[in-house]
């Protein structure tokens, strides 16, 4: 049960006039329950059960009434029937709570008003303590008091209640917090009838709290000489307002000037200025800002120490062996993180340790203007087969030590893939010449010869052997039966090469047979500056049931890889084959190899068409000018 209200026939609030002795007067209770006609009703006056008689009459379910209402009707006012009268709600055989509404009923019945008290109208207290909004109610008869938030929409008060009711016009908050901070309004609930226009307040809480501030740490790097510029500023707090600022460096408190800048403030911030970075000036800076209520820090590390570097961790068969004894060398790659935060980059410091050993090698590596992105290469030498190491690697500025990066390298037996001077792939061993299958592409390349071709392959696609014609030899291909769909990539990448010369040739052969022919790319990707993937050649559509030859420049710019890639077309019927690929230092052929081979002129997309044509249009020619 809940919501019980009562109603006055006649309504002297609402109607504004006096009931007189001698008029009839009814007084209506009503509560709010499920099943309603479960519940029952009791009268009182003046604490005792009231007494049925000729004048007072207790009924139910006035037809003038909501459902289930019990009236008391008072026939010619007498002045003996002045008191207070209790409705007592109740609910047999649910473990409710009775409900009960009073009236008093006197010589005169004063409207309903509500206000707040002088000096309560904002509370202000501090977080976690507890608050008490009031508000003060007057009238006959008296209205309990409801509470509501206002400033914020659809908001439940700390209770979990949309709505609170409190007898006394205190709504107590055990312990609040900054988001109880707000407009709370109070307003007369319904006590004389069901449809009453409510009277209300409003009280404002403000809920203080310590500031918060950004950043809480930060690491500032600068070259020497130059100026920095320490802001700490005020996120959120309450007050929203910085009453006191406090910097430090290195725990002392900062003196005035001239020897060190004064801070200067603001109501939301609090700032630092350093004319210069130097040695001396490079440390912990510590900024303490108060609201009155708490503080909260700023930390400052300052220092024109370089970054540290960052080790890349992909590189393509980075273990070399060596025959003649038991040592391997290791390519070891890094980039620098922001060079030029500081100043430049003049060498880094190299340190090397065989695990489980204390005595560490030490070298110095010297470096040109190392730019962002830029791949650092250092080749160690001399390590010993099977053991593992631990690299540390500093970088030197003017300034002196920068951060050091470690990481831990192992043995792991190379791949032998061929050099420059001998370089070509017929992918007939398994390790495919050091290529590698992307991870971040659609599916995978497959290597297969003429007596490993699956029997029911799709016909009508596809090379039937490799370039040699042989049912022994190895080729590259790309399956795209389902589960492959239009766009779906595959990507073979080669093995990472140091560029020694300005200009190279890649030459391959390939077989592009079927109707449902995608693209094949050739992408040149330059390890420089980190891994930019650039198109040095792309064929698609249907190219006949032969295998061709391609040959495309490239001019890397430092170490690099290069990728075939296959995409698939618009159905099955579209395998795309590779073979004997060919890298060498130089421009490409600028001729046609073999006759019996469709050629790919240099950098050229379109293969040039078969020479046996190109003599039959000749003869033609030679015998209209015998004629």
């Amino acid at each position: 049960m809940k919501n019980a209200t009562f109603q006055i026939t006649p309504d002297v609030i609402k109607e504004s006039e006096n009931i007189q002795l001698g008029q009839d007067l009814k007084l209506s209770c009503h509560v709010d329950a499920v099943p309603q006609e479960k519940v029952t009703y009791q009268w009182f006056k003046n604490g005792k059960p009231a007494r049925m008689s000729k004048r007072l009459l207790v009924t139910r379910n006035d037809p003038e009434l909501p459902a289930v209402t019990s009236s008391l009707e008072l026939i010619d006012l007498h002045f003996s029937d002045y008191g207070t009268y209790l409705c007592v709600a109740s609910f047999p055989g649910a473990p409710v709570p009775d409900l009960s509404v009073e009236v008093n009923i006197s010589s005169e019945t004063v409207p309903p008003t509500i206000s707040v008290p002088k000096g309560r109208a904002v509370v202000t207290v501090r977080e976690g303590s507890p608050a008490e909004l009031q508000c003060e109610v007057r009238g006959k008869p008296r209205p309990p008091v409801l509470w509501s938030r206002v400033d914020k929409e659809a908001a439940l008060l700390p209770s979990g209640l949309p709505l609170e009711e409190t007898s006394d016009g205190k709504l107590r908050l055990e312990r609040v917090s900054r988001d109880m901070s707000g407009t709370y309004r109070c307003q007369t609930a319904r006590y004389n009838g069901f449809n009453v226009r409510p009277r209300e307040a409003q009280v404002q809480l403000n809920v203080q709290f310590p500031p918060e501030v950004e950043p809480g740490s930060q690491d500032v790097r600068q070259a020497l000489g130059r100026p920095v510029l320490l802001r700490c500023s005020l996120l959120r707090g309450s007050p929203q307002r910085i009453a006191s600022a406090v910097w430090r460096f290195k725990g002392q408190l900062l003196p005035p000037p001239p020897a060190i800048p004064i801070a200067a403030e603001a109501p939301d911030h609090s700032e630092l200025r350093l004319d210069a970075v130097t040695r001396d000036s490079s440390g912990s800076y510590e900024c303490s800002v108060s609201n009155d209520v708490g503080s909260a820090v700023c930390l400052f590390q300052v220092s024109a120490k370089a970054y540290s570097p960052e080790f890349y961790f992909d590189t393509p068969n980075p273990t070399r062996s060596h025959k003649l004894s038991k040592n391997y060398s290791y390519v070891l790659q890094w980039t620098q993180r922001e060079p030029d935060a500081v100043d430049p980059v003049l060498n880094y410091r190299l340190s090397v340790r065989q695990l489980n050993q204390h005595n560490a090698m030490v070298k110095a590596i010297p470096v040109r203007r190392v730019e962002k992105g830029q791949l650092l290469e250092y080749i160690l030498t001399d390590l010993r087969v099977p053991h593992s190491y631990e690299v540390r690697l500093t970088p030197y500025t003017t300034f002196g030590a920068g951060d050091m990066a470690s990481r831990i390298i192992h043995y792991t037996e190379p791949i032998n893939s061929p050099n420059l001077s001998d370089n070509t792939c017929h992918f007939e061993d398994e390790k495919i010449c050091g290529y590698t299958q992307d991870l971040t592409d659609n599916f995978d390349w497959t290597r297969q010869n003429a007596l490993t071709q699956n029997p029911k392959r799709s016909p009508n696609t596809g090379p039937p052997t490799d370039i040699s014609g042989t049912p022994e030899g190895y080729y590259m291909f790309i399956e795209t039966s389902r589960p492959r769909e239009l766009g779906d990539r595959a990507r073979l990448v080669s093995p990472l090469y140091n560029a020694s010369a300005k200009f190279y040739c890649v030459s391959f052969f390939y077989h592009m047979y079927g109707k449902h022919i995608g693209s094949l790319n050739l992408l040149v990707r330059s390890r420089n500056k980190g891994a930019l993937d650039t198109h040095a050649w792309s064929l698609s559509g249907n190219k006949g049931n032969v295998w061709q030859q391609a040959h495309v420049p490239i001019n890397p710019s430092g170490p690099f890889q290069i990728i075939f890639e296959g995409v698939r077309g618009s159905g099955y019927l579209g395998d795309i084959a590779i073979d004997d690929v060919t890298l060498k230092k130089g421009e490409c052929p600028r001729k046609q190899m073999d006759p019996n081979k469709v050629v790919v002129m240099p950098g050229s997309g379109a293969p040039c068409q078969p020479r046996p044509q190109l003599w039959g249009s000749m003869a033609i020619f030679l015998l209209v000018w015998q004629r």
